[in-house]
């Protein structure tokens, strides 16, 4: 009896170190809509504390490269194969507690970590994860036939920046609602653009399917055609995109069918798990795209193409080749100055000579209103934009907007610069430290000039007409007091705030 006794302690002691290491399969359910979607946390603790395993998601793989577990806290640090097919490092934190344990995931940009909590699935170690596939070598592809639009880049709002898998119909109808009333389409913004996390499966047919958010999505694009709006959309050339849902991959002209039936009128296409099926060349990428732009073009029906691959391979060298319109430029922009002034002043400066009517650098959309900026540097983030001729996409809450936020998305004469038919991009002509001068000529023989202050205290400074191209005496007009300053000789100086901005118009 006391041997059994013995032997039954045993066992209950090795069930509860069992129960309470983390080593097993550990995930992670979502049913914030109708797609069922998890996340799977595979770890294995061997002798010494150390972590091996993966994370694995919808949309990516993580491979644990080092970590340790200690008295129920874990922590590790996986790669994955990032969008420009170099390895991207994430650091993981974790804790148990019991059959639960609270992951807490890297994010990107600004936004505060996010903490899952995952449930036991096994005890048993797991399995390493096989190696990736060999990935897909596409030949570069024939040139696809201009499509003929976005004349002039691109205005409207996207849904991401601010709503990001919070979107859903009722919000694009209010933002139509929005845009229609408070100025904004009477100020050029056309499009209303929904980004990811609309999608679920296929049917039997391959036909892709909207999820429970968006019920119906053609009846969703006539309302906001009856508001004299445009509707836009969202996908990726790989199987899943950026947030884990269904991507285009092998469904390329099924889904441009699919998008003209419904109505869409633009589309954002996003590299994402694309770089998980297809090899890692410049031929491959291009082909990968032009896929969707021939799709687009036999649909039937005039659909902005917008490419999102986050400037890699020399887009702007073949992005028009295959049907687009637009391509980002650079990684995605987050709401601060830092991420603004890095991609607006110091990775732009060399790609005015991919711009044009019909094909436009993409800087990425606005962040103008979402708070992590104040008025004067979202006037210097408009006034940079529109100086570049990027497209502008709003990415705030259009329903409530303060009156100084919509003064600056809706400034007409900063808009009518970036607009302009001459479609010429503006270049950076002069710097003196943290002071620049960019400028950019206007159809109507005038230029337009941005006098930028990135440093900490107010500053003068001083444009001068031999660096913009201009001789002798012109009238200057501010652009954001809307007032004329008298005819000037030579050159032009002015207090600029601390990361501000004045903006002026020299006339012909």
């Amino acid at each position: 009896m006391r041997w059994f006794r013995l032997c039954a302690a045993l066992l209950a002691a090795l069930a509860l170190a069992s129960a309470q290491s983390p080593t097993g399969k550990w995930v992670a359910k979502f049913s914030s809509d109708d797609e069922a979607r998890e996340i799977v946390l595979a770890l294995n603790v061997e002798s010494g504390g150390t972590v091996t395993g993966y994370v694995l998601a919808p949309q990516y793989e993580d491979r644990i490269v080092e970590g340790t577990a200690s008295g129920g806290q874990i922590a590790f640090v996986a790669e994955r194969e990032a969008n420009n097919n170099t390895m991207r490092r994430s650091n993981y934190s974790a804790v148990l507690e019991g059959d639960k344990l609270k992951l807490t995931m890297p994010t990107a940009g600004n936004r505060p970590p996010q903490v899952i909590e995952f449930t036991r699935a096994s005890a048993q170690a797991p399995a390493p994860l096989p190696p990736p596939p060999p990935k897909i070598t596409l030949a570069a592809p024939a040139a696809v036939r201009n499509n003929g639009l976005a004349k002039a880049p691109p205005m409207g709002w996207n849904s991401w920046n601010k709503f990001r898998g919070q979107v859903n119909d009722k919000v694009v109808r209010e933002i139509a609602d929005a845009m229609a009333k408070n100025g904004m389409k009477d100020a050029g913004y056309l499009y209303v653009n929904i980004d990811d996390t609309w999608e679920s499966t296929r049917d039997k047919q391959g036909n892709i399917g909207t999820n429970s958010k968006f019920p119906d999505m053609k009846a969703l694009a006539a309302y906001v055609h009856g508001k004299g709006l445009k509707l836009g959309i969202y996908s990726s050339p790989g199987p899943k995109t950026c947030a884990g849902y269904e991507g285009s991959f092998q469904h390329e002209a099924q889904d441009a069918k699919t998008f003209a039936q419904w109505g869409i009128d633009y589309l954002k296409y996003d590299w994402c798990s694309a770089a998980r099926v297809y090899a890692p060349d410049a031929a491959t990428m291009q082909a990968a795209y032009a896929k969707m732009g021939q799709a687009l073009l036999a649909s039937g029906r005039p659909i902005v193409y917008s490419l999102c691959q986050y400037g890699m391979l020399d887009v702007g060298e073949w992005g028009a080749k295959v049907s687009g319109n637009l391509w980002r430029t650079t990684g995605d922009i987050s709401d601060n100055w830092k991420s603004m002034s890095n991609i607006g002043f110091d990775r732009q400066p060399g790609r005015e000579k991919y711009a044009g009517s019909g094909h436009w650098n993409d800087p990425d959309m606005l962040e103008v209103g979402n708070g992590g900026m104040s008025d004067t540097e979202y006037r210097t983030h408009m006034s940079l934009w529109c100086l570049l001729a990027a497209p502008l996409l709003a990415g705030n809450d259009l329903r409530d907007v303060k009156p100084g936020i919509l003064e600056i998305l809706t400034n007409k004469e900063a808009i009518a610069v970036d607009q302009d038919k001459l479609g010429k991009q503006g270049v950076r002509v002069a710097k003196n430290g943290d002071l620049e001068v960019w400028a950019r000529p206007l159809a109507d023989g005038g230029h337009a000039v941005g006098l930028f202050n990135r440093g900490e205290a107010a500053a003068k400074v001083t444009a001068k007409w031999s660096d913009i191209g201009v001789q002798g005496t012109h009238a200057v007009r501010d652009l954001w007091e809307h007032a004329d300053k008298g005819t000037v000789a030579d050159e032009y100086t002015v207090e600029v705030p601390s990361h501000g901005v004045v903006m002026i118009k020299i006339a012909k």
